[in-house]
């Protein structure tokens, strides 16, 4: 299946989850890691019975410190 990853195409197994979705980012599931899927935040207790649909827009958002 294909998924819109952070604004790109990316092919992911058929019946991935969050947490697929989440590696194929480079994120690890570290605190600091929100996801989005169609535009609603998942709760990380979610991500990994959350399963993707193809055409399903995912983004994976890092927070970085600094200043």
């Amino acid at each position: 299946m294909i998924v819109d990853l952070n604004g790109e195409r990316t092919p992911l197994p058929d019946e991935a989850t969050l947490v697929e979705a989440v590696a194929a980012s480079g994120a690890d599931q570290a605190r600091g890691v929100a996801v989005a899927l169609d535009g609603e935040v998942v709760p990380r207790a979610e991500w990994a019975d959350r399963r993707l649909s193809d055409g399903q827009e995912v983004e994976v958002v890092r927070a970085v410190q600094g200043g």
